[in-house]
């Protein structure tokens, strides 16, 4: 079955209905459409100056969330394909996975939630969904409000990677892939956007995710896992040839794998070893250096991706679309990419620089959130400005000012902090 034909009409629905595109107009899936909506959106422009890991000021080689975007979506579209799942909505759904981060990435995100308890907190997932159906101007309804990108159902619902409210969500634990301790409970929908999450997950039980949305899910899981180490070999931080096991087990514990013995991790930093690429030699910033180093990460993309498949293909019979499966992952793999991050984690996330700049990071964002609320429309961007002139109440002002913050770059938070300070 061609993968186009899994997907129904209710699949294909849109929001607010569209009229046929000109005759003279290359045709196009809708499907395909939605991923141009998503690359040509503004939110996705501003992803080259957001943080990742580190900023994206700090150096030429480490990703910033845009380049990280690419590589998702480049992952998820591979292993879609291999499933038989229409490989332009995972893509799509990875392009979008960071649409909601705020400056500063996890950091930022922190800030924001702490300071919007009055107005429905703040979660970079929900944000997403927020600037996909409201904030990125594209579609009006009948009634002149915007419905953002006006994206497919069977699209939407996969970049929605929590489809739970945060009434619904668990206390968080753990830490996130730039280091930054999980404070933020996880959800993907602010009560205030509920109508289009419920006409998204019409005909869908509980919180279950579809199979697209796993697939984004697990292609970020093994982008990060994979290239923060990259990105640590060649900053300097990291040496493959030489890790210290006994502290790298405590750090893989307290982050991600708390129950794991040191047997269970050691099994994984050998299957990881497996690779006829992993090196027996330390890196020098040679170009043979560089191309054994990518050689490494595809080798490991690849090993994750195929586990993933055949585990999937092992579990059902599918069809591979929507519900009619779910994504399976070895615990091999799950362990495999855990040790990886657990090395970025303990080289590169601790570093007390790093600390130090996230604190001061938070004081900027949260400074500027006070200065914007208290002096209102006249500092906004003009969509922002009609946004606050018609919020009903001082919740919905804080709102408008958290969705004017989140879509900031770094750059221009702290340009946008200097300017209100300067000018008081």
């Amino acid at each position: 079955m061609d993968s186009l034909e899994q997907y129904d009409a209710a699949s294909r629905e849109r929001l607010v209905p569209e009229p046929p595109k000109r005759v003279d107009a290359p045709e196009r899936t809708p499907f395909e459409r939605d991923r141009a909506r998503v690359v040509h959106a503004a939110a996705s422009r501003r992803l080259a100056a957001k943080t990742q890991v580190v900023g994206p000021q700090t150096d030429d080689f480490v990703r910033n969330r845009l380049t990280h975007s690419l590589e998702v979506a480049q992952v998820a579209r591979d292993l879609s394909r291999a499933l038989g799942t229409h490989p332009d909505i995972a893509e799509t759904a990875a392009l979008a996975h960071d649409l909601g981060h705020p400056p500063f990435g996890h950091n930022g995100e922190r800030v924001l939630a702490e300071l919007s308890e009055r107005c429905g907190g703040f979660e970079g997932n929900a944000q997403t969904l927020r600037l996909l159906t409201r904030l990125e101007a594209k579609t009006l309804d009948a009634a002149g409000r915007s419905v953002g990108l006006n994206l497919t159902r069977a699209t939407l619902d996969a970049c929605t990677k929590y489809p739970w409210s945060r009434s619904q969500a668990r206390a968080p634990g753990g830490v996130h892939a730039d280091g930054s301790p999980r404070l933020v409970r996880k959800f993907g929908v602010y009560d205030d956007d509920r109508p289009v999450f419920d006409w998204m997950r019409a005909g869908v039980e509980g919180t279950r995710r579809c199979l697209e949305a796993q697939v984004m899910d697990l292609a970020d899981d093994v982008a990060y896992s994979v290239h923060d180490v990259e990105d640590g070999v060649v900053a300097g931080r990291i040496e493959l040839t030489r890790l210290d096991h006994a502290a790298l087990w405590d750090t893989v514990r307290d982050w991600y794998l708390p129950e794991a013995s040191d047997d269970l991790l050691e099994a994984g930093l050998a299957g990881l070893r497996e690779q006829q690429s992993w090196p027996t030699a330390p890196y020098d910033a040679s170009r043979r250096s560089l191309a054994a180093l990518k050689n490494l990460t595809s080798d490991l993309i690849g090993r994750f991706c195929g586990a993933v498949q055949h585990a999937t293909f092992a579990g059902s019979a599918g069809p591979f679309a929507r519900y009619s499966a779910d994504l399976v992952v070895p615990e091999r793999a799950r362990v495999e990419m855990a040790v990886l991050k657990g090395i970025a984690a303990h080289y590169v996330m601790q570093a007390d620089d790093r600390l130090a700049t996230m604190v001061r990071q938070r004081e900027l964002l949260a400074d500027l959130v006070a200065r914007l609320a208290d002096r209102g429309p006249d500092e906004l961007e003009r969509a922002f400005a009609d946004d606050w002139r018609a919020a009903g109440d001082d919740a919905g002002r804080l709102r408008v000012v958290v969705d004017q913050v989140a879509s900031l770059t770094d750059a221009s938070a702290v340009a946008w902090h200097e300017r209100l300070r300067r000018h008081r």
